[in-house]
């Protein structure tokens, strides 16, 4: 397996671990052996946290003996546990060790396996555990993402080429005060580049001020915009200040500007121009110096031509256009801001943030989410809520149970809902789902009898017939 991941294997007789590493090497993984947990732990200081001790980032894997000289197997899991709590331990234990074993999963291993064991039942143990820990690291990143360390355009999430060539529009921008029109559609996070812009300009410490264009009534809009004095119009019954004046030294995101009526077009224009306002009921001018950043969706060459936009406004507006794809034109980037919305909504709900199948991914992969990105954060939000939405096995069972199960059967449930799946997408053809699994055939039968899956591998086995 490759990602950077790699394997630290600790055992203290010598033929047992070369056998082991070797058997490991052969099947892809970055193995060491070492015939102590001091050594190992020694030997790996740059993955280490302070002492010598696992760090919570180590992008691995450990196996280890439980019976060692010095530091015992199950010390080094204590210490582990301590320091690195994901990082996923397996257990070697001898004939005697077994209550022992058991034991440890409930203080938090991964899993054991007991002497003497096939190369198979380690690969696979191995091969399991590196995947879970992958997906760990990578929800780490995710989390270090939220929480706002990423220094270019934090809260852009994002792979595809159209999201970096966002970020770095944003980071040339936003220290100016430059006019920007962010244009796509409904729901694609128009006002997320908005608020990056202001978040990244030397108006930060200032109000960012948003006003939807197209959610106010024509009558309002004025009154909305410039504020107005006691006694404007009736009702007006005391002093408002307008969102122009209130976003002053800051940042005002009009968002559906297309939607601005043509006469606020025209004030709006003259603001720009002169940097001055007046409220309604009031000739006193008021000096407003605010970043407008607007968004639109659709052409707008087309609503200009249609004479329901000046052109000369858009001219202002337009200084620099930063364009934002659909969904279903970047679909390298669904994944990751479903997980990073994931995270967000399993803080929000105080849910544990539940891990992706590969299943689950391929599925928000194939959707087209014509709502786009708010779509997605909505269908985020029902997953940890244990609404599946089509994803197949909600978070309910992968991961609302999770506060309360132990490792070993958040383990059994996510092995078991891998299995139904691959069964599942091989028709029930054993043999193929265990190549789909990457394990041998009568390790497959095993699992599949243990979960009580034999009715979905009952019609595989007819297919194997067929296919032998």
């Amino acid at each position: 397996m490759a990602n950077g991941l790699q394997v630290i294997y600790i055992e203290d007789d010598e033929l047992v671990r070369r056998a082991s590493v070797q058997s490991l090497q052969l099947a892809g993984f970055d193995v060491d052996g070492y015939a102590s947990a001091e050594a190992a732990l020694r030997a790996s200081g740059a993955s280490t946290g302070e002492g010598g001790a696992i760090g919570s980032d180590f992008p691995g894997v450990i196996v280890s003996d439980i019976r060692l000289p010095g530091m015992s197997g199950l010390e080094l899991l204590a210490q582990c546990r301590a320091r690195a709590p994901d990082v996923p331990v397996i257990l070697v234990t001898g004939h005697g060790d077994i209550s022992m074993a058991v034991q440890a999963m409930r203080d938090g291993a991964y899993d054991f396996i007991e002497k003497p064991f096939a190369s198979e039942r380690l690969i696979e143990t191995v091969r399991r555990a590196l995947e879970r820990r992958m997906l760990v690291l990578e929800n780490l990143a995710l989390r270090r993402e939220l929480a706002g360390q990423n220094a270019v355009a934090p809260g852009i999430i994002g792979r595809s080429p159209a999201i970096e060539q966002v970020r770095k529009l944003i980071a040339n921008v936003a220290p100016t005060d430059a006019s920007v029109l962010v244009n796509g559609d409904t729901g694609a996070g128009k006002e997320l580049i908005a608020r990056s812009l202001h978040d990244m300009s030397p108006r930060r410490a200032k109000p960012f001020v948003a006003l939807n264009c197209g959610a106010l009534p024509e009558p309002m809009f004025e009154s909305e915009m410039f504020g107005y004095e006691p006694g404007a119009f009736t009702g007006a019954a005391k002093r408002r200040i307008g969102k122009l004046e209130h976003a002053s030294g800051g940042t005002l995101f009009l968002d559906e500007i297309e939607s601005m009526p043509l006469s606020l077009q025209v004030k709006l224009l003259r603001v720009l121009q002169d940097g001055v306002l007046e409220r309604l009921g009031s000739n006193q001018p008021i000096r407003v110096n605010c970043r407008v950043i607007a968004a639109a969706k659709g052409d707008m060459a087309e609503h200009v031509a249609a004479g329901t936009f000046r052109q000369d406004l858009l001219y202002r507006l337009n200084v620099v256009t930063i364009a934002l794809p659909p969904l279903a034109e970047r679909r390298e980037d669904i994944v990751p801001l479903f997980e990073h919305f994931l995270l967000d909504a399993a803080v929000r709900y105080g849910r544990p943030a539940p891990i992706l199948t590969d299943g689950q991914r391929a599925a928000l992969m194939r959707r087209d989410w014509p709502g786009n990105v708010r779509e997605l954060r909505n269908a985020a939000d029902r997953f940890v809520l244990g609404i599946a939405d089509g994803l197949g096995e909600a978070a309910h069972g992968a991961a609302g149970e999770a506060a309360t199960a132990s490792l070993k059967e958040q383990v059994e449930q996510f092995e078991r809902a891998a299995i139904a799946q691959a069964l599942e997408q091989a028709g029930g053809a054993v043999a193929q789902a265990a190549d789909r699994l990457q394990v041998g055939k009568a390790t497959l039968y095993e699992k599949i009898k243990r979960y009580g899956l034999a009715d979905r591998g009952d019609a595989g086995k007819e297919g194997d017939k067929e296919a032998g």
